[in-house]
């Protein structure tokens, strides 16, 4: 058996065969629903060859569904579509792999399962002590505790987990500016922010160095390059600021402000769930794009804790796509003899 991990979020679709092989393929399911069948046989083609397909997803919140049991069977109908024929299993927040048949008649159990797809993996690195797992990505942040090596999450659904600290809606490329902050620091004055979709984190990261410039990507707030050029000028028109009144020291003010006040929210997440636990953490383990920022967190957080890098363990591109990494891993070792 040749096992493909396909993670189907709503702006990306994410791959692994838990071997090694990762990729991030962007695409914006909330516009084009209808393409994704092909979107998804085009990505599986060019991955390795496989005969199987672990599935999970998140784009069923995307809001061109009506809602969560719709988006779970467009979803399923596609990937379906998209496997040419082959064997296709489904991960389910009850822990199972189930066709996709029974995946469609199930659907809250499938909807936003990935995140504790990889809390089961990332268990056998902390060899059955307390720990937290703390994968931040693109859009979102999970931090998920894990006692004496099982996954203990008090919400299943995204709303539980809202509530619960353990569900973030923040991540390192996606988050709107004017979500985190509302206002900067600008030449000794406080200066409020449009509340408006000008800029993101990326633009933030790539302006601080934590993120590289990608003049091929365009999925930023105004479609132009993901390059610190072009970061600069959307950060600018947050404060209705261009050319000299905006250079690189006033862009580097406003994104390490911006920057703080993400960590400062994810910050109180993490206590949430910490003091959950009840009993001292020594151990996180950090994963995802974001995986800067989670060591930050750690240093401010508890910086005696022991980190744990899911990049070191199983490769930095397995690390950045690690729900399809842990689904492509589990799956094999619960279906294959």
């Amino acid at each position: 058996m040749h096992w493909l991990g396909v993670d189907i979020g709503g702006a990306n679709i994410k791959l692994a065969d838990g071997r090694g092989f990762a990729a991030s393929r962007q695409f914006a399911l909330w516009r084009h629903p209808d393409r994704l069948a092909q979107v998804l046989r085009t990505a599986i083609a060019e991955a390795p060859p496989s005969d199987h397909l672990a599935i999970t997803m998140t784009g069923e919140l995307a809001d061109c569904f009506e809602n969560r049991e719709q988006g779970v069977q467009r979803i399923l109908d596609a990937v379906l579509q998209g496997a040419d024929r082959r064997h296709v299993r489904v991960y389910q927040t009850d822990g199972r792999f189930v066709a996709p048949t029974v995946a469609a008649h199930q659907p809250r159990l499938v909807a936003s399962a990935n995140w504790l797809a990889l809390a089961h993996f990332c268990c056998r690195f902390v060899a059955g002590s307390d720990a937290i797992l703390l994968d931040i990505g693109s859009t979102t942040s999970d931090l998920i505790p894990i006692e004496r090596g099982q996954p203990m999450p008090a919400g299943r659904t995204d709303l539980e987990r809202f509530l619960n600290g353990e569900l973030v809606y923040t991540g390192v490329e996606r988050s709107p500016v004017c979500a985190l902050v509302d206002h900067v620091p600008y030449r000794g004055k406080k200066c409020p922010v449009a509340q408006e979709l000008f800029a993101t984190a990326g633009d933030v990261y790539r302006i601080l160095g934590k993120l590289a410039s990608a003049p091929q990507e365009t999925n930023t707030a105004d479609q132009r390059p993901a390059t610190r050029d072009h970061s600069l000028r959307r950060l600018g028109r947050m404060i209705g600021a261009e050319g000299d009144a905006f250079g690189d020291n006033d862009a580097r003010d406003v994104a390490e402000f911006v920057a703080s006040s993400q960590l400062r929210l994810l910050a109180e997440a993490f206590g949430q769930v910490r003091n959950r636990i009840g009993r001292s953490v020594t151990k996180v383990i950090v994963s995802g794009q974001g995986e800067f920022l989670a060591r930050k967190l750690i240093s401010t957080c508890i910086p005696d804790a022991k980190s744990i890098s899911l990049g070191e363990q199983i490769g930095v591109l397995p690390s950045q796509c690690s729900p399809a990494h842990a689904v492509a891993v589990l799956a094999r070792e619960a279906i294959e003899p």
